[in-house]
């Protein structure tokens, strides 16, 4: 089941939109298309802030040098992610491929059905940084790629072969004991709370960073403490004051809903004290990394395999994705060996970019690399 979960989400690489512009120096030209500087910033910090690297300040906190191996890794995979995204939008207009206002309305609305509301699409975006026409075109160009793929290649899967895919991987869909669960947040954001700080004060000292985050911290246990009183007082209430006052955004939109989940999709705090409750039972406060939780177990469900009839939509979906990806991967593949690339930087030429150790003189002495 976890392999059908993290596969359901479609490879940006090839469902992402793109588009060159001219504002800073071009630093590869493909096909005539210029990849401009600009290009390759924006699609790196976007890379970064996507990856675990978010944990820690994102693109912001980030060392964009040379002497980062890291750096080399995410500029290698952004520079041939932007190469295919040429190649594509070049294949798409050349073939006058479309998307209609009413597909991009029904992909709308597909989007809004799986995230649970409009409210909470815009809310994610928001919180991404990204704004509703970008977020439209990107629907665009999805619609355009799906359909250059059916230029390519037909892809349809059956519920037959879904069945199929179901019965010969049982063990995909096995689930440990579940829980079904809702929340309510008090955030203790240590690390926006310190990167709020800096903001403001640059040169503010390590003391008073200490200082500010007890305080901090402190009156965010007090809120909690407030907001679990009122919970205790009037549990009827939960889902209410769930969307009132849950710092968790996404999750206050349906009152608090969580729906099931194992031990291991939580961390191991909350994932501790929600599998030692019993169902319509609510906690008292549970810290965690993230603030402190009041956590109202509806359910459990113990261990066993999800049933085909459940997940039958959403396999077919993940089995259509999964063909999808790889008709357009060998087709790229094809259209990168004929591709006239240009690197107008060879800092960006992967053959280049290689570095080859000299010969050792006897006067030298090796210097290992920075790490």
């Amino acid at each position: 089941m976890k392999k059908l979960l993290v596969c359901l989400a479609v490879s940006t690489v090839l469902f992402t939109g793109c588009s060159f512009t001219q504002k800073s120096n071009g630093i590869i030209k493909v096909n005539g298309h210029v990849i401009t500087q600009s290009d390759f910033d924006r699609e790196f910090d976007k890379s970064i802030d996507n990856s675990v690297f978010k944990s820690f300040g994102g693109a912001k906190n980030f060392a964009k040098t040379e002497e980062n191996p890291m750096y080399n890794v995410f500029k290698e995979k952004v520079v041939n992610e932007l190469i295919i995204k040429a190649l594509i939008d070049e294949e798409v207009e050349k073939r006058g491929i479309k998307a209609t206002k009413e597909e991009v309305q029904e992909e709308l609305k597909g989007v809004i059905d799986k995230v649970g509301s409009k409210d909470e699409l815009n809310r994610i975006l928001k919180e991404r940084g990204i704004t509703n026409a970008k977020f439209t075109d990107d629907l665009k160009t999805q619609i355009r790629i799906r359909k250059l793929i059916n230029t390519i290649e037909k892809v349809e899967v059956t519920e037959a072969d879904a069945k199929k895919y179901y019965d010969t991987h049982q063990n995909e869909f096995e689930h440990g004991e579940q829980v079904r669960a809702s929340h309510i947040l008090i955030a203790n954001d240590i690390v926006g709370k310190i990167r709020e700080l800096k903001e403001k004060d640059p040169n503010i000292s390590s003391d008073k960073i200490n200082s500010e985050l007890e305080k901090y911290s402190a009156a965010q246990k007090v809120k909690a403490e407030a907001v679990l009183a009122e919970v205790k007082k009037n549990p009827e209430n939960f889902e209410k004051i769930a969307a009132q006052k849950s710092d968790d955004k996404g999750s206050a939109a349906r009152g608090g809903q969580l729906g099931f989940f194992t031990k291991e999709a939580m961390v191991p705090e909350f994932s501790k004290a929600a599998f030692s409750m019993k169902p319509n039972t609510i906690s008292n406060l549970v810290p965690t990394q993230y603030g402190y939780h009041i956590i109202k177990v509806t359910d459990r469900m113990e261990a066993g395999v999800t049933p085909f009839v459940k997940i039958k939509d959403d396999l077919r979906f993940y089995l259509e994705t999964k063909q999808q990806i790889a008709v357009l991967k060998k087709f790229t593949a094809g259209l990168m060996k004929s591709a006239n690339i240009e690197y107008l930087n060879d800092s960006f030429n992967p053959a280049k970019a290689i570095n080859v150790t000299p010969e050792p003189k006897a006067v030298e002495q090796s210097v290992p690399a920075k790490k």
